[in-house]
């Protein structure tokens, strides 16, 4: 998969109506895009009778176009007294608008058509919805992006590229279907059966759907793929339109779309209080969940949370692999999460101003000679928007940064520092804050061991003891967020992880006072206030040491003097006036540095555990038929999830880790590709363990 993704073009036929140079076909029929959506697809859904006293209900679209079927689904779920708790709308575009085209282009659609509605006061429904569309509209790059509104009763979930690849790679129920798109003779890849097959995996039990089109070939497809439909009156100038109902007479699944967890109480413990602790009570609580958060320190961000600032970027890769997908998917939601919790009042330390990434290494260097041909190169792979990155030659990087550097690299606009304690507060404020909230938080209370209530209940809760064996807490999810003791914690064997040591040094009375930005490469400079830059930090595998090392300062520093020169002039303990002279960086000058000790959990992989564990022991017993088991295929203990192992990425990975873990909790659809959600399941040690008959 490569990081290029080409947006629509804005255009309006003569009588003012949207059109698609691209597919040479309009937008919407003639009745007007709204009517069109109310006719069609509301009505020929059923809603919003269907969605009625549900808790979440999920519509799935197989084109976003100009988002007018999301603001009239979402105007009706408004209007309606009986409406559902949450409701998700999922869909897919490969040419998405830019936010300037997509303004104008609903400007001109919501002020001229009358199905769109009108208030008490005569002002247009659709108006405010589409304007708070614009304002929340996501940067232009490939992969799922997640908008909440309604403080989160009302989730879109866009998937910006190829319907043909991404459809089978989203998870979710879909309880209604809107097939709608270009016309299957201007587009037929999205009419075409690989599009249905993967609407048949995704199809809750009775799901719907509706189109305008009444083709023989989408009819034909929609038949072999499990649905059954119907003719009705068609609208916007059509004799007839579809209608039906997923009702396969044949198993036609290997996996059955996700289901909300079976519990007596949607009550769960998290234990841990850091970046990942603290993302899932804010997560969790938002959705009404009654949240038990369990720290063995006296407070939030005690441990490698307490650092004075982390930095937040995405990661560049030339062929856009795993990794890099993920990260920017986390860097963009934790910045939406991030601005959700300014709008409401809590708002975390942070910079604003950017961040650099200085081309160090051959690799980073043919990163930064990608980026910087792609404007040139039409079918270049890194063809990102400026707003998430640009290259920088060395004099650029140096106008940005303020001081001296000795590299050029890349600019990230929207990267930055941030204050780890100050997010954890800020999520547990806003999470004690929300109408009805139901946390409890205990600190000072070390987890010593966990046991399933033995009453035979599928639905059991689980009970946490601490070293005295005192009973601290019972729900029936408990989720590991502490790090290095969650694999002891959870007894799993299948589940590598390693701790690794890391010093920071505080470095003050230097040149890097002027640093402007953050800067990472071999290392990375943080400017902190009150003219203290934090460097770091060391790389320690398996060392549990909790002293400051004046090598551990020598190191640092002299990784970070290789980015940014004048460091390597600075004595420990100099004073502005004092001398600057040009002894080398050993242990003796650096040792009244002062510094933090924190400690990373990684695992072999580098890729952190997110998700719902696997059940070991009943892997055991059915080992050979598991041989070749997928994700979806592992046994899982029921009720227990981890978000740990974050290594060095706790700020991007956080935010959107919680998520995914309240979607499957919810049984909502995931907020990332499956395929990419893989790469994070915590059973992803035992799957390999079983294919290599090594359990």
């Amino acid at each position: 998969m490569t990081a290029t993704l080409i947006p629509a073009t804005l255009a309006f036929r003569d009588d003012g109506m949207p059109f698609s140079p691209h597919y040479d076909d309009v937008y919407h029929g003639m009745s007007g895009a709204f009517t069109q959506a109310e006719d069609v697809f509301l009505r020929g859904n059923e809603l919003p009778q269907r969605w009625q006293n549900r808790r979440v209900f999920t519509v799935v679209e197989t084109g976003f176009g100009l988002g007018v079927n999301f603001l009239a689904t979402w105007a009706a779920w408004r209007d309606d007294p009986a409406r559902c708790e949450r409701l998700h709308f999922v869909s897919v575009e490969k040419h998405p608008f830019s936010r300037d085209d997509l303004r104008a282009a609903l400007g001109a659609v919501v002020g001229k058509d009358v199905g769109a509605g009108v208030d008490e006061s005569g002002h247009s429904k659709a108006l405010p919805l589409a304007q708070a569309l614009v304002d929340a509209w996501p940067m232009l790059v490939p992969g799922v992006h997640r908008l909440e509104f309604e403080g989160g009763r009302v989730t879109l979930t866009l998937a910006f590229g190829d319907a043909i690849d991404l459809f089978p790679k989203l998870w979710m129920r879909a309880d209604a279907i809107y097939l709608d798109g270009f016309a299957p003779a201007k587009n037929p890849e999205l009419w075409s059966l690989p599009i249905f097959k993967a609407l048949a995996r995704i199809a809750g039990e009775g799901a719907t759907f509706a189109t305008w089109s009444s083709a023989g070939d989408v009819k034909r497809a929609l038949e072999q793929c499990g649905f059954e439909y119907r003719k009705v009156a068609g609208t916007s100038g059509k004799w007839a339109m579809l209608v039906g109902r997923f009702a396969p007479r044949w198993r036609v699944r290997r996996h059955e779309p996700p289901l909300p967890l079976a519990l007596r109480e949607r009550h769960a413990v998290v234990v841990g209080a850091g970046l990942a602790g603290c993302a899932l009570v804010e997560r969790l609580a938002a959705r009404g969940w009654k949240v038990t958060l369990v720290e063995r320190n006296d407070a939030p961000a005690r441990e490698a949370s307490g650092n004075p600032a982390g930095v937040f970027h995405p990661l560049i890769a030339r062929d856009d692999n795993s990794a890099s997908r993920i990260t920017r998917a986390g860097f963009l939601y934790a910045r939406q999460r991030w601005a959700a919790l300014e709008a409401a009042g809590h708002a975390p330390v942070r910079s604003n101003a950017g961040l650099l990434h200085l081309a160090t290494d051959d690799e980073s260097r043919a990163v930064a000679a990608a980026l910087a041909s792609s404007g040139r190169a039409p079918d270049a792979a890194l063809r990102y928007p400026k707003e998430f990155v640009t290259p920088v030659s060395r004099e650029e990087a140096e106008s940005i940064a303020g001081v001296a550097l000795a590299h050029g690299g890349w600019f990230y606009p929207l990267g930055g520092a941030i204050d780890p304690a100050s997010l954890c507060r800020a999520q547990l404020d806003y999470a004690t804050a929300l109408p009805g909230a139901q946390v409890e938080m205990r600190f000072g209370v070390r987890i010593a061991r966990i046991e399933r209530e033995k009453n035979g209940d599928t639905a059991s809760d689980w009970q946490l003891f601490d070293d005295a064996g005192q009973r601290v807490a019972q729900a029936g999810v408990v989720i590991f967020a502490n790090a290095q003791d969650a694999s002891r914690l959870a007894a799993l064997d299948h589940a590598p992880t390693r701790i690794v040591r890391g010093q920071l040094t505080l470095v003050d009375a230097s040149p890097l006072d002027g640093l402007r930005v953050p800067v990472i490469g071999e290392g990375y400079a943080v400017p902190l206030p009150q003219e203290v830059t934090l460097v770091g930090a060391t790389y320690e595998v398996d060392d549990t040491g909790t002293d400051l090392r004046a090598a551990g300062h020598a190191e640092n520093i002299e990784r970070v003097a290789q980015m940014l020169p004048e460091l390597a002039a600075v004595p420990a303990g100099a004073q502005r006036d004092g001398d600057r002279g040009e002894a080398p960086c050993d242990e003796h000058r650096v040792a009244q540095y002062a510094g933090r000790v924190a400690f990373r959990c990684v695992t072999s992989d580098r890729m952190p555990m997110l998700g719902q564990l696997g059940d070991e022991a009943a892997a055991r017993r059915d080992a050979q038929r598991l041989a070749g088991a997928w994700p979806l295929d592992l046994p899982r203990a029921h009720g227990l999830y981890g978000a740990y192992a974050f290594g060095s990425r706790g700020l991007v990975w956080a935010s959107l880790g919680a998520e995914l873990i309240a979607a499957q909790l919810e049984g909502e659809p995931w907020p990332l590709e499956h395929e990419l959600a893989d790469h994070l399941d915590p059973a992803r040690f035992l799957q390999r363990a079983l294919r290599q008959r090594d359990v």
